[in-house]
This record gives C-alpha cells, sequence and structure tokens, in this order.
C-alpha cells in the first residue's frame, strides 16, 4: 500500500504541486497588493459636486410609479445630474453577473442613457481622474469588450471604454456613464504576480465562470488530497534512530522536505481546504441574509413615493456628491452623501432626520424579533476592519431566529452593512480565519505579517521542495522505463526476464 501511494503523490505532486507552489508564492504579493478594483469609497471621490437645477422635471422618467427598485442614486454625470435606478432583484444569492442592471436617466430630457460616445468618455474620464488625484492627463477612450481587470463584470457594462492616462492609470466607464473600475500600472504589475495566478484567473479561463468555479474546485481537491497522504506518507515514513529518537530516513532536499512536512503540512492543507471552500463548493455556505434583511427593514421602493420626495428636495448640504435613498420600515428616507463618504439622512420633506434607536426598533420589529441592539465603537469577532473597512459606530442587531443571524447597521441611514447567519458565521472562521489567519488579536499590522510571513515561507518551502522531487522522481522513472524498453529486445532474444 505505502509503494503505490508514494508513487502517486509523487507524480500528483508535480503538476498539482507546482499549482500549490505559485499558490504560495502568489500569496506573498497578495499580502500588500489585492486584486485592483474600484471601492466604493474610491467611486465616491472622482464624483462632482451634485447640482441639482430648477428644470429637473421628474415626472418625465419613463419609470411606470409601482416598479418596485432595489435602490435609485442621483448623481453628476459630466454636466448633467443622472439618475441611477436598480430594480429590484429576484430573491436568492446573486453573482455580479447576475446583478440587475441600473437604469441610468438623463434628469434634463427623462431619457435613458445606454450608449455612451467615445469622446463622452473620455470627458468624463478626464474630470474623474481629476477628482480621484490621477496624476496624468486623460489620453485616450477605447472601447473594449473585456479584459483581466473587467472580467467579472465586463458584459452587463457594454459598451465598455477604458480611459488610459499618462501616468500609466487606466479607469473603466459603462455605456451609462458610470467608472465602475480604476488600475495603476503598478496595481496591474503586481496584480499579474499576485491574485491572477493566485485565483487561476486568466481572461481566457474566467470569463466562463462555471468552468473557472470547476477548475479551481477540483484542484483544491486534488491539492487537498496530495496535502492529506503526504502528512500521512511523512508519519510512515519516520524511523526510530539507534539512540531511540525518531527521525527522517532522508538527506538532504528528500529531509527537508520530510521534515518540514511534518511540522507544517497541516497548515499547508488547511489553506488549500479553506481556499477550496472560498469557492462555496455545491452550496455548502449559500447565504442571503444581507440583500435579504436590506429588503426587510427598507420595505418596499415604488418608483412614485421616491419620485414625490425627490421632488421635494430645493437643497442640498455642502459637498454632495450623491443622493441615495434610505428607507426604513415604512418609511422613505434619503441620504446625502459626499466624497468621503458621510451620510447625511434627510426625510422626505428634505428635513435632517438623524436615525434614532427607537425607529431602527421599531423596523426591526417587522420580523423575527431581536433579543440584543447595541451600539458598538469597537469591532467584534464579525465586523472589524483588516483589508475592508468597518466604519465606527454601528448598531449590531441579534435576530431571535433560528440562525441568531447578526445584523451591523449604519447608524446615520439604517442601511445594513454586513450579516451573517449561520452559514456565515461558519464561513467567516472556515475561510477568512484558516485561509486568511483572520483572527482577533491578528488584524492590526505588522502583527500579522510577521505571523504570516515565517508561515507562509514554510508552506511555500513543504510545495517547492516536494514539486522538485516530484519532477526528478518522474525523471528516474522515466530513465528506469526507457532502459528497461531498450533491454527489452535484447532479453527476450537471450530467453530471459526482462
Amino acid at each position: 500500500m505505502l509503494h503505490p501511494l508514494l508513487f502517486l503523490h509523487r507524480w500528483l505532486g508535480i503538476l498539482v504541486g507546482l499549482v500549490m507552489t505559485i499558490w504560495c508564492l502568489s500569496g506573498f504579493v497578495m499580502m500588500y497588493s489585492p486584486y485592483p478594483r474600484l471601492e466604493p469609497q474610491e467611486q465616491l471621490r472622482g464624483l462632482a459636486p451634485l447640482q441639482l437645477s430648477l428644470d429637473i422635471s421628474w415626472d418625465q422618467t419613463e419609470l411606470a410609479d409601482d416598479m418596485l427598485l432595489s435602490s435609485v442614486r442621483v448623481e453628476q454625470m459630466g454636466t448633467r445630474a443622472v439618475l441611477r435606478a436598480t430594480p429590484a432583484a429576484e430573491p436568492g444569492p446573486a453573482s455580479p453577473q447576475m446583478r440587475a442592471k441600473p437604469i441610468t436617466i438623463d434628469l434634463a430630457t427623462g431619457r435613458i442613457l445606454e450608449n455612451l460616445a467615445a469622446q463622452d468618455a473620455l470627458e468624463l474620464g478626464r474630470g474623474f481622474g481629476e477628482r480621484f488625484g490621477i496624476k496624468g492627463d486623460a489620453l485616450r477612450a477605447a472601447r473594449i469588450q473585456i479584459d483581466q481587470w473587467t472580467v467579472q463584470t465586463a458584459r452587463r457594462h457594454q459598451p465598455l471604454y477604458r480611459v488610459d492616462y499618462a501616468d500609466g492609470a487606466s479607469v473603466y466607464i459603462a455605456g451609462s456613464g458610470e467608472v465602475v473600475q480604476q488600475t495603476t500600472r503598478s496595481e496591474r504589475f503586481w496584480g499579474w504576480l499576485g491574485a491572477v495566478p493566485h485565483w487561476l484567473y486568466p481572461t481566457l479561463l474566467r470569463q466562463d465562470a462555471a468552468l473557472w468555479s470547476q477548475v479551481v474546485i477540483w484542484t483544491s481537491l486534488l491539492g487537498c488530497f496530495l496535502s492529506a497522504t503526504g502528512l500521512w506518507l511523512g508519519i510512515a515514513r519516520l524511523r526510530r534512530h539507534k539512540k531511540g529518537r525518531l527521525g527522517s530516513p532522508y538527506r538532504g532536499l528528500w529531509w527537508w522536505h520530510h521534515m518540514t512536512g511534518l511540522l507544517f503540512g497541516v497548515l499547508t492543507l488547511t489553506w488549500v481546504a479553506s481556499g477550496l471552500l472560498s469557492m462555496n463548493p455545491w452550496g455548502l455556505f449559500e447565504s442571503n441574509d444581507k440583500p435579504a434583511e436590506r429588503v426587510r427593514l427598507a420595505g418596499p421602493q415604488r418608483w412614485g413615493d421616491l419620485r414625490t420626495a425627490l421632488g421635494t428636495i430645493d437643497a442640498l448640504p455642502a459637498g454632495t456628491v450623491r443622493l441615495e435613498t434610505a428607507p426604513l420600515g415604512d418609511t422613505l428616507f434619503l441620504a446625502a452623501v459626499n466624497a468621503s463618504g458621510t451620510r447625511i439622512r434627510i426625510n422626505a420633506d428634505g428635513a435632517p432626520s438623524p436615525l434614532t434607536q427607537d425607529e431602527l426598533s421599531a423596523a426591526l420589529a417587522n420580523g423575527p424579533g431581536i433579543t440584543a441592539l447595541d451600539l458598538l465603537h469597537g469591532h467584534d469577532a464579525y465586523y472589524y476592519a483588516h483589508r475592508d473597512p468597518a466604519p465606527l459606530p454601528v448598531w449590531r442587531a441579534v435576530l431571535a431566529d433560528a440562525q441568531q443571524t447578526r445584523l451591523y447597521i449604519d447608524p446615520q441611514t439604517g442601511r445594513v452593512l454586513r450579516a451573517f447567519d449561520g452559514k456565515a458565521r461558519a464561513y467567516r472562521w472556515l475561510m477568512n480565519g484558516l485561509h486568511s489567519l483572520d483572527f482577533p488579536g491578528l488584524h492590526a499590522r505588522p502583527a500579522w505579517d510577521l505571523v504570516v510571513l515565517p508561515l507562509l515561507a514554510m508552506v511555500t518551502l513543504v510545495c517547492a521542495t516536494g514539486t522538485w522531487m516530484g519532477i526528478s522522481g518522474a525523471r528516474r522513472d522515466l530513465r528506469r522505463l526507457n532502459t528497461r524498453r531498450r533491454h527489452l529486445p535484447q532479453a527476450r532474444l537471450q530467453g530471459v526476464k526482462p
């Protein structure tokens, strides 16, 4: 049993071990340079101050009064104010490719904007770059179908333009005029060394979401098998020396692989297994709590009600770059957002209306009820800042449902920022915890780096030495096979067994 398993482990280690080595090396890069993306906060920074002129007629839009919407935003697009209305999505989880596409309407004419021209995209990119802080001038706007940095969402944003700047930065502008992605030369360089190989993310593969998912899942499963068999073989190969101590019978590179595999094999297995879980294989961690609770707290949003509320706004707080809906329960509110992300809630009459605890409790009562409602001024095990911001203070509501769902709610607008049911909490520990060592006490840097860097170096050593040994062993096996084939005819002539 030992020799066939050793043979299988060696040959499997050539290809899968090489992939795991690449995962480790690219993991070093991803610790400091994640996949380029335009964060919502960054998108706000690039918006121009909102100007609601008196000639806007909210009644001339092509939206029906009874149309259900999940969100509405009013913001500036060049010299004109536009309405971005997102239709209510069907219940259930949605991938980025399946999310409802916003409808963008020019508020001066009431017409839907869909096919932005290249020259308009260039002008929008020039204004965005100035406000965002891009140092180079906007040089050109080229229409693209898909590329490495828009592979997830390019299809839903067509026509899509890439605006290139003199300093090497690029922004991507959808046909609706919305900036949906931004990259720099440095982010793209490190992305090719980090996120692209780490996630097996080349455009050719990633544009087929179903195929990409299966490739990652089955490669990860093979990695789990390779790690588990390596642990078993490492233990089985231990030998007791003359002085009674257990040790390795190997020397040189084989000794290093044997010893590091025994010491860090479990960590190797947990990292590749948690990477597998990040793909949510077979729907194990399927959770729809955040959108479902957001809809429940917000209540139905009909265009007719929103149109009436928007029509009452005649003045906005200074520095407002976006006006967005912030309904709570059966009451409609709006939020004025500035470039730094600060939100001021206003009621349907346009007056400031800060969120109160009683108001939030009443909205939460429309459901399973709550067992606790606290205003947090510090982070907890589920709401914390590591790579993604987690602004404070925040309301934490624990629901009296079977899952004991936790909601983290914006104290300014009542928006659900994060939600965790039982599956989401398990995913947090099994994926974020095990894969990123994202545990309480290790969120702060450089403490996290000081722990992760040496551990990742040891796991890299396990995978790299195993891959090299697999290649060396395969060469030796092929040489033996070739030698046996050369001697086979002569052995047959002499009447002896080869």
